[in-house]
């Protein structure tokens, strides 16, 4: 795959990347090593879009109010400990796992909410996790465009979701890409947050995961100069666009493309590690 070409398929996957929560390197590794480029490089040079495109919608995000600083910096300390980890587990084993645990992993977007949104004012007072949370204010609210309406939320059982987001680093980490779909799914399921903010939050996260994860792989020497600049390019201008529109859409309509885009990657992934078996 020429730079030029692997710039022209970044700018899509940086829209789709951004919309969806889960980062475009989440659909990049799975393109390139269907076009024979080795696992472990794509994973590794996959890493900076990862960074470009958190930093080219999470701007957009912050100024919408959609993503949640606050709640970004708290899961920031175990998600850049666990990219770490991941990091160094990739560069140890065997490639044709890697296969496997990149498809596993995406398997985890399937999990189903444990129930509703977190009600006000239980019988016998704040529990122990909402009095933290409430010490470390991580609550907010934003305007919905789709619903028209103001939306207040705050963040449930926080250290659960702190544990939640270490697993999701390591995955970063070790697959090279945002964790994206794990990362909304915890903030979802575990923190309660509503699904615009859990995916602008996410988006606003794994970037400095995967900057953490990336001082790994660049001492490892298997990051590829030649991949990394046009992806980067590409999937800044797609995650910037996606950005813009990510709050007139529904938050139905970005279930649907998050899982349609999900279901492709496994198939892909486990195709190809069967193949390679």
């Amino acid at each position: 795959m020429d730079m030029f070409s692997l710039f022209l398929i970044s700018i899509p996957v940086g829209f789709i990347g951004s919309l969806t929560g889960l980062g475009g390197a989440s659909i990049l590794i799975p393109l390139m090593v269907f076009f024979g480029i080795p696992v472990k490089e794509a994973i590794a040079s996959a890493m900076v879009s990862v960074v470009a495109t958190s930093s080219g919608s999470a701007s957009a995000y912050v100024r919408e109010r959609l993503a949640n600083v606050r709640i970004a910096m708290y899961l920031e300390m175990f998600t850049c400990v666990g990219a770490i980890i991941g990091a160094t587990i990739t560069t140890w084993i065997a490639p044709i796992y890697l296969y496997f645990f990149f498809a596993a992993f995406l398997m985890t977007s399937f999990l189903k909410p444990a129930g509703g949104r977190r009600r006000e004012g239980r019988a016998g007072g704040p529990s122990k996790a909402e009095r933290l949370s409430k010490w470390l204010q991580l609550e907010g609210s934003y305007f919905d465009e789709a619903t028209m309406e103001t939306v207040d939320y705050r963040a449930d059982r926080p250290i659960l979701g702190g544990a939640g987001m270490m697993v999701a680093g390591i995955a970063a980490g070790m697959l090279g890409i945002g964790a994206g779909a794990f990362k909304v799914t915890v903030q979802e399921n575990v923190l309660k947050l509503p699904p615009k903010v859990a995916s602008t939050t996410s988006n606003f996260i794994i970037g400095m995961t995967a900057l953490a994860g990336a001082s790994v792989y660049l001492f490892s020497g298997l990051m590829n100069i030649t991949l990394m600049a046009p992806m980067a390019m590409g999937t800044t201008l797609g995650a910037v666009a996606g950005g813009r529109v990510l709050n007139r859409l529904t938050g139905t309509t970005l279930r649907v493309l998050f899982f349609a885009v999900v279901i492709a990657l496994i198939v892909q992934m486990l195709h190809k590690g069967i193949a390679s078996w």
